[in-house]
Parts: C-alpha cells; structure tokens; sequence
C-alpha cells in the first residue's frame, strides 16, 4: 500500500510549518535578553520534517502510525525526506515539535474565515475501556472519567468550534471530567467571535449576557428546570436545527483522520497525534458545510 499524498502536498505542509517556524523562531530571539544557546547535537530530521511527516499520516488514511512509518520509508516519497532515523529514534523527536504543532494548529484556526455562523460541540477521546480506567498508568493525571449522552467513559475531551463552511475556528483538549458549559472553556473557545453560535443543552451557561453584549448570540435549548430568560428565547431557530454539521466534522476526525485510538504508550504524543489529525482535517480538499441563507452578505460587511 503506497502513501496516498502528491509530492505537491508535501511541499505544501512542509512550507507552511517551516514559513510558520521561522516566523516563530525570529520572533522569539528578538525577545530573548541575551545570546540563546544553540545545540551542539542537530537531529537527523527537523523540527519541520518530523511535523509535516506526523500531519502526513493523518492524510495518509493509515490506522497504524508505525506501518505508515516504515512504508513512508521504502516509499518513493523517501527522496523527500532521505534522513529518516529509526522508529524508535522518530518517537523520541515527536514530543519535541509537540509546542510546534500546537502552533500550527492556532495558526490554522486563526486563519479559518469569520463567517458569524458557528457550531460548538465536543467529542470523548477514549484512551483504553471505562472498565481498565484504573489499569491504565500511561494517562494517569492526564485523562479522567467522564460521562456523555451514550454512556461514561475514560479520557480526555476535545472541544470545537467550527463555522458553517466546516472550518475549525477554535479548539481546546481538556480533561474528560470537564463540562461542556465550563466557563473558562467557552470563553477561550468563543474568545472574538461575532455572530451566531449554536449547540445543544450541554451549553446552557449564565454567560449569555456576556457573550450577548459582546456581539456572540449563543443559541441552546433552554433546561426544563432553567429561569427563563430574554436572550434565551431562541429555541425555534431555524438555524438551530442544523446544529448536526459539526457530528460530520467529529466523524471525518475519527474515520479519516484517525484522531482516536488507544495504543498511545506516552500522553505527549497522544496530544501531539491529536494536534495532526486537527491540523490535517485544516488540509483537507473539501469538508463538510451547509449552505445558509444570507451568510454571503454577512461576509461581505464583516470585510
């Protein structure tokens, strides 16, 4: 089985992350106070290859990240990375491009469109059964016990905002126990959002007003034993029955990007797999969006 990515894909993640790093690293030396320290002893891969080839197995369509790696390395795309180390030698380079990948993947997010039409919602990432929570030792401080609308489980959390085109306009990976109407997650997530945002019941806050005064009407099903209230009333919306787009995103995550498994043998590279799968969802050609009506002429005077 080849890699299924065009040389033309691979120039283009290498350049963009590599543009991204350069960008960083200036940046950060002229806020350094004195001389940095550079390291005596280069890698075989830098911190660019080594992220464009973890984003690249996100697009690949692989399952199995070591396979992917031994394939990407007999494979003619070898020509564009003719350094690769070891297997094991790559596993202990991932969690130093970890900072890396959280940077491209707020770049990616920050360069989605402002449509003023979003969706929030979150996905379980399960790390091993709810039943072998306490067996699992490679997690432990990391994941928690949480429970959705399907049943409990044990893991972590990603959380999303996308815009009606499909976009990930923001994200955040917390615990499994955390809320989905968690103050401080909803105002890092809708942080300079203008517009509308939907999500289901999960989402009932007293931050409306908040988020109503800044420009962001957040629209939810009000709670049976909820006080009701004014900026509330939005429950016959049309543009809350559409909702549903960002399950497509969560699916395409996990039966494409391969966001989900449970084979992680370290927590830093679990977060640095799911950064990848977020990061290559970004690439994708064509992603799933719902046409509404009027979002054209909302473009247009935001610009």
């Amino acid at each position: 089985m080849d890699i299924k990515i065009t040389t033309e894909k691979w120039i283009i993640l290498y350049c963009e992350i590599d543009d991204l790093l350069k960008s960083y690293e200036s940046w950060q030396s002229s806020q350094a106070i004195g001389p940095r320290r550079k390291a005596t002893r280069q890698p075989q891969l830098s911190g660019s290859e080594v992220a464009t080839i973890m984003v690249g197995y996100h697009l690949s369509g692989y399952k199995c990240f070591e396979y992917y790696y031994h394939q990407l390395k007999a494979d003619s795309s070898q020509d564009l990375f003719p350094n690769m180390p070891s297997y094991k030698c790559f596993l202990s380079y991932m969690p130093m491009v970890l900072s890396l990948l959280y940077l491209w993947a707020k770049h990616k997010a920050a360069q989605s469109t402002r449509t003023g039409y979003y969706f929030i919602d979150a996905k379980k990432i399960q790390v091993c059964h709810v039943k072998r929570e306490h067996q699992n030792k490679v997690f432990k401080g990391f994941a928690s016990k949480g429970k959705t609308s399907v049943g409990w489980f044990y893991g972590l959390k990603l959380h999303l905002v996308t815009n009606h085109l499909g976009e990930i306009v923001s994200f955040m990976v917390s615990k499994g126990n955390v809320s989905d109407s968690n103050k401080s997650v909803l105002q890092d997530l809708l942080k300079g959002l203008k517009g509308i945002c939907t999500g289901d019941k999960g989402y009932y806050t007293t931050l409306f007003e908040e988020f109503y005064n800044d420009g962001l009407h957040l629209l939810v099903k009000r709670k049976k034993n909820a006080v009701k209230k004014a900026l509330v009333e939005y429950n016959n919306s049309e543009f809350m029955k559409k909702r549903g787009a960002i399950e497509s995103t969560f699916d395409i995550l996990s039966s494409i990007c391969d966001i989900e498994h449970s084979r992680h043998r370290s927590p830093t590279n679990a977060l640095a797999h799911i950064l990848g799968a977020i990061i290559a969802y970004q690439h994708l050609d064509t992603k799933p969006h719902i046409f509404i009506k009027g979002a054209q002429n909302y473009l247009k005077m935001a610009a």
